[in-house]
Protein backbone atom coordinates (compact mmCIF):
# COMPACT_ATOMS: atom_id res chain seq x y z
CA UNK A 1 0.00 0.00 0.00
CA UNK A 2 1.32 3.52 -1.08
CA UNK A 3 1.01 6.82 0.67
CA UNK A 4 -2.28 7.51 -1.98
CA UNK A 5 -3.82 4.18 -1.19
CA UNK A 6 -4.04 5.41 2.04
CA UNK A 7 -5.06 8.91 1.63
CA UNK A 8 -7.98 7.81 -0.30
CA UNK A 9 -9.41 5.65 2.17
CA UNK A 10 -8.44 7.84 5.22
CA UNK A 11 -11.76 10.10 6.45
CA UNK A 12 -10.53 10.42 10.10
CA UNK A 13 -6.96 11.78 10.09
CA UNK A 14 -4.44 12.55 13.07
CA UNK A 15 -2.32 14.56 12.18
CA UNK A 16 1.31 14.43 13.96
CA UNK A 17 3.94 17.49 12.61
CA UNK A 18 7.67 17.98 13.59
CA UNK A 19 10.54 20.82 12.70
CA UNK A 20 10.68 19.64 9.09
CA UNK A 21 7.23 21.38 8.45
CA UNK A 22 8.16 24.91 9.45
CA UNK A 23 11.65 24.65 8.34
CA UNK A 24 10.74 26.12 4.92
CA UNK A 25 8.99 29.25 6.31
CA UNK A 26 12.57 29.79 7.97
CA UNK A 27 11.99 28.63 11.43
CA UNK A 28 14.20 26.87 13.01
CA UNK A 29 14.09 23.68 15.60
CA UNK A 30 13.24 25.96 19.44
CA UNK A 31 15.40 24.86 22.18
CA UNK A 32 14.66 26.21 25.51
CA UNK A 33 16.74 25.10 28.95
CA UNK A 34 14.51 26.41 31.93
CA UNK A 35 17.41 25.59 34.54
CA UNK A 36 20.06 28.28 33.26
CA UNK A 37 17.18 30.53 32.41
CA UNK A 38 15.92 30.69 35.99
CA UNK A 39 18.63 30.14 37.52
CA UNK A 40 21.39 33.24 36.01
CA UNK A 41 19.86 36.41 35.60
CA UNK A 42 23.00 37.10 32.95
CA UNK A 43 20.95 33.65 30.92
CA UNK A 44 17.78 35.13 30.94
CA UNK A 45 19.48 38.77 29.30
CA UNK A 46 21.21 36.84 26.72
CA UNK A 47 18.20 34.08 25.53
CA UNK A 48 15.99 37.48 25.00
CA UNK A 49 18.52 39.26 23.20
CA UNK A 50 18.47 36.21 21.03
CA UNK A 51 15.18 36.15 20.93
CA UNK A 52 14.37 39.19 19.76
CA UNK A 53 15.33 39.03 15.93
CA UNK A 54 14.00 35.22 16.08
CA UNK A 55 12.57 34.36 12.15
CA UNK A 56 9.75 33.09 13.99
CA UNK A 57 7.76 36.30 14.71
CA UNK A 58 8.19 37.25 10.88
CA UNK A 59 7.99 33.55 9.49
CA UNK A 60 5.03 32.86 7.20
CA UNK A 61 3.05 29.68 6.64
CA UNK A 62 4.30 27.56 3.48
CA UNK A 63 2.57 24.76 1.53
CA UNK A 64 2.90 22.20 4.37
CA UNK A 65 0.67 24.55 6.83
CA UNK A 66 -1.70 25.01 4.34
CA UNK A 67 -2.44 21.97 2.56
CA UNK A 68 -3.35 20.93 6.32
CA UNK A 69 -5.27 23.75 6.77
CA UNK A 70 -7.00 22.57 3.57
CA UNK A 71 -6.94 18.54 4.67
CA UNK A 72 -9.31 19.86 7.78
CA UNK A 73 -11.63 22.16 5.63
CA UNK A 74 -12.01 18.63 3.51
CA UNK A 75 -13.31 17.46 7.14
CA UNK A 76 -10.77 14.93 7.42
CA UNK A 77 -8.76 15.64 10.13
CA UNK A 78 -9.50 14.46 13.55
CA UNK A 79 -6.25 16.31 15.04
CA UNK A 80 -3.52 17.83 14.27
CA UNK A 81 -0.84 17.07 17.06
CA UNK A 82 2.18 19.80 16.36
CA UNK A 83 5.88 19.20 18.19
CA UNK A 84 6.54 22.76 16.96
CA UNK A 85 5.76 26.03 18.96
CA UNK A 86 5.30 28.58 15.99
CA UNK A 87 1.60 29.04 15.63
CA UNK A 88 2.06 28.52 12.21
CA UNK A 89 -0.15 25.84 11.57
CA UNK A 90 -2.84 28.12 13.41
CA UNK A 91 -2.00 30.98 10.98
CA UNK A 92 -2.74 28.72 7.66
CA UNK A 93 -6.40 27.96 9.22
CA UNK A 94 -5.73 24.99 10.82
CA UNK A 95 -8.17 24.98 14.68
CA UNK A 96 -7.48 21.11 15.45
CA UNK A 97 -4.05 21.76 17.00
CA UNK A 98 -2.82 20.35 19.61
CA UNK A 99 0.83 21.86 21.02
CA UNK A 100 2.61 19.12 22.67
CA UNK A 101 5.78 21.72 23.54
CA UNK A 102 3.61 24.77 24.20
CA UNK A 103 3.63 28.02 22.21
CA UNK A 104 5.85 30.73 21.63
CA UNK A 105 3.16 33.57 21.32
CA UNK A 106 2.55 33.02 25.31
CA UNK A 107 4.75 34.12 28.05
CA UNK A 108 3.73 32.64 31.87
CA UNK A 109 5.26 33.97 35.53
CA UNK A 110 7.74 31.28 37.04
CA UNK A 111 6.48 32.60 40.15
CA UNK A 112 2.57 32.82 39.82
CA UNK A 113 1.72 31.72 36.56
CA UNK A 114 0.21 34.19 35.22
CA UNK A 115 0.02 34.30 31.40
CA UNK A 116 0.42 37.32 28.79
CA UNK A 117 1.39 37.32 24.83
CA UNK A 118 5.11 37.15 23.94
CA UNK A 119 4.51 40.39 22.10
CA UNK A 120 4.19 42.02 25.55
CA UNK A 121 7.68 40.43 26.29
CA UNK A 122 9.03 41.50 23.68
CA UNK A 123 8.01 44.87 23.99
CA UNK A 124 9.44 44.98 27.65
CA UNK A 125 12.47 44.33 25.98
CA UNK A 126 13.28 45.99 23.32
CA UNK A 127 12.16 49.13 26.05
CA UNK A 128 15.72 48.39 27.45
CA UNK A 129 14.40 45.65 30.72
CA UNK A 130 17.22 42.95 30.81
CA UNK A 131 14.13 40.31 30.25
CA UNK A 132 10.38 40.35 30.60
CA UNK A 133 8.88 40.51 34.63
CA UNK A 134 5.49 39.63 35.23
CA UNK A 135 3.19 42.60 36.08
CA UNK A 136 1.13 40.81 38.33
CA UNK A 137 3.76 39.84 40.76
CA UNK A 138 7.31 40.95 39.59
CA UNK A 139 8.41 37.49 38.71
CA UNK A 140 10.43 36.09 36.14
CA UNK A 141 8.23 35.47 32.37
CA UNK A 142 9.66 32.41 30.86
CA UNK A 143 8.77 31.32 27.48
CA UNK A 144 5.17 28.80 27.72
CA UNK A 145 6.80 25.98 25.92
CA UNK A 146 8.27 22.70 27.54
CA UNK A 147 12.10 22.63 28.06
CA UNK A 148 14.39 20.27 28.15
CA UNK A 149 13.74 17.98 30.83
CA UNK A 150 10.38 19.25 31.79
CA UNK A 151 7.12 16.79 30.81
CA UNK A 152 4.27 17.44 28.38
CA UNK A 153 1.46 18.19 30.67
CA UNK A 154 -0.39 15.18 31.16
CA UNK A 155 -3.61 16.24 29.97
CA UNK A 156 -1.98 17.15 26.77
CA UNK A 157 -0.76 13.79 26.54
CA UNK A 158 -3.90 12.32 27.20
CA UNK A 159 -5.78 14.63 24.00
CA UNK A 160 -2.50 13.36 22.28
CA UNK A 161 -3.08 9.54 23.13
CA UNK A 162 -7.09 9.73 22.53
CA UNK A 163 -6.48 11.15 18.69
CA UNK A 164 -4.17 8.63 17.58
CA UNK A 165 -6.41 6.20 19.23
CA UNK A 166 -9.61 7.62 17.38
CA UNK A 167 -8.68 7.68 13.60
CA UNK A 168 -8.26 5.44 10.52
CA UNK A 169 -4.83 7.31 9.83
CA UNK A 170 -1.81 8.50 11.03
CA UNK A 171 -0.09 11.16 9.15
CA UNK A 172 3.40 11.94 10.35
CA UNK A 173 5.34 14.60 8.43
CA UNK A 174 8.56 16.12 9.13
CA UNK A 175 9.53 14.45 12.37
CA UNK A 176 12.24 12.12 12.87
CA UNK A 177 10.12 10.12 15.84
CA UNK A 178 13.18 10.28 17.44
CA UNK A 179 11.52 12.31 20.37
CA UNK A 180 9.89 10.85 23.34
CA UNK A 181 6.27 10.87 23.97
CA UNK A 182 5.56 12.12 20.66
CA UNK A 183 7.25 9.49 18.46
CA UNK A 184 5.88 6.81 20.65
CA UNK A 185 2.29 8.24 19.40
CA UNK A 186 3.35 6.34 16.46
CA UNK A 187 3.69 3.04 17.88
CA UNK A 188 0.09 3.46 20.03
CA UNK A 189 -1.54 3.97 16.57
CA UNK A 190 -0.26 1.22 14.55
CA UNK A 191 -1.17 -1.25 17.68
CA UNK A 192 -4.41 0.63 17.68
CA UNK A 193 -4.99 -0.18 13.99
CA UNK A 194 -4.89 2.83 12.17
CA UNK A 195 -2.67 3.26 9.37
CA UNK A 196 1.00 5.10 10.06
CA UNK A 197 2.30 7.47 6.67
CA UNK A 198 5.62 8.73 7.66
CA UNK A 199 6.78 12.00 5.23
CA UNK A 200 10.32 12.87 6.00
CA UNK A 201 13.27 13.36 3.86
CA UNK A 202 15.21 11.20 6.49
CA UNK A 203 14.54 7.58 7.74
CA UNK A 204 12.76 7.38 11.31
CA UNK A 205 12.37 4.76 13.39
CA UNK A 206 9.32 3.99 12.60
CA UNK A 207 9.20 3.23 9.01
CA UNK A 208 8.99 -0.69 9.18
CA UNK A 209 5.76 -0.36 10.59
CA UNK A 210 4.19 2.41 8.60
CA UNK A 211 1.78 1.22 5.67
CA UNK A 212 3.73 4.12 3.79
CA UNK A 213 6.43 5.80 3.62
CA UNK A 214 7.51 9.01 1.29
CA UNK A 215 10.85 10.54 1.28
CA UNK A 216 10.06 13.83 0.60
CA UNK A 217 10.11 17.57 2.23
CA UNK A 218 6.85 18.44 3.70
CA UNK A 219 6.09 21.23 1.51
CA UNK A 220 6.21 19.31 -1.88
CA UNK A 221 4.77 15.82 -0.39
CA UNK A 222 1.49 17.46 1.61
CA UNK A 223 0.15 18.84 -1.31
CA UNK A 224 0.44 16.20 -3.41
CA UNK A 225 -1.14 13.79 -0.79
CA UNK A 226 -3.98 16.07 0.30
CA UNK A 227 -5.05 16.38 -3.22
CA UNK A 228 -5.92 12.69 -3.53
CA UNK A 229 -9.80 12.18 -3.60
CA UNK A 230 -11.51 10.06 -1.28
CA UNK A 231 -12.67 6.90 -2.58
CA UNK A 232 -13.92 5.04 -0.07
CA UNK A 233 -17.53 4.34 1.27
CA UNK A 234 -19.07 2.98 4.60
CA UNK A 235 -18.64 3.79 8.65
CA UNK A 236 -15.34 6.11 9.24
CA UNK A 237 -13.25 3.63 11.73
CA UNK A 238 -13.43 5.05 15.28
CA UNK A 239 -12.41 3.88 18.78
CA UNK A 240 -13.86 6.72 20.78
CA UNK A 241 -12.85 8.52 24.06
CA UNK A 242 -10.52 5.68 25.56
CA UNK A 243 -11.72 7.34 29.07
CA UNK A 244 -15.19 5.71 28.21
CA UNK A 245 -14.17 2.13 27.37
Amino acid sequence: MGARDVMAVARRITVLTGAGVSFPSGVARFAFAASPYLASAAARRSAWRSWLDDPMWSAEPNAAHTALAELERAGRVRSLLTQNVDGLHQRAGSTAVVELHGSMARVVCASCGAAAPVADALAQVRAGAPYPVCADCGGVRRPAVVAFGEPVPEPVLREARTAVLDCDALLAVGTSLTVSPASDLVGLAVRAGAAVVVVNPGPTPYDGVAAAVVRAPAEEALPELVAVPVTASGPVRTWGDPSSW
